[in-house]
């Protein structure tokens, strides 16, 4: 399993990922729109999407990691992690686990204060989170979606 940075032609794997993440109720970006979406997302300035490329499988799961700039804990960038998927056939094998701590890693390199992250209740990954280090214990996620 080789963990290594998104990179543009990527974008059908990583579409199918999140097609698998969040089912038919959530409408993925595909096509044109999507392969746009994709290029934007990976050439993003303090944006990492890792990948888990298997020799002779491909990518089998990502997670994006965006270093956000801040003035607050003496000026140090937090980070954002979302979009974290593995295929249901490579999950429960560490794929997720390297993929974090890749992510873990590199949010570290870049002097980040904090990192964040947002899992859906239905997803039943809370306790993967916890293993990592990660608490519900300081902050209350909150999302306010357009109308």
């Amino acid at each position: 399993m080789n963990i290594r940075p998104a990179r543009i032609g990527d974008g059908l794997a990583a579409i199918g990922l999140m097609q698998e993440l969040v089912g038919p109720e959530v409408k993925v970006a595909d096509g044109p729109l999507g392969a746009k979406r994709w290029a934007a997302v990976v050439t993003h300035s303090g944006t990492t999407v890792f990948v888990a490329d298997l020799p002779g499988t491909g990518v089998v799961g990502m997670a994006t990691l965006h270093v956000l700039p801040n003035i607050s804990f003496a000026g140090q960038s937090y980070a954002l992690v979302e979009n974290v998927v593995v295929t249901t056939a490579h999950r429960g094998k560490g794929t997720g686990r390297m993929l974090m701590e890749a992510a873990i890693r590199e949010a570290w390199r870049a002097d980040c204060h904090h990192i964040m992250l947002l899992t859906g209740h239905d997803m039943k990954a809370r306790g993967f989170y916890e293993k990592l280090g990660f608490s519900a214990d300081s902050r209350d996620g909150m999302i306010l979606h357009k109308g």
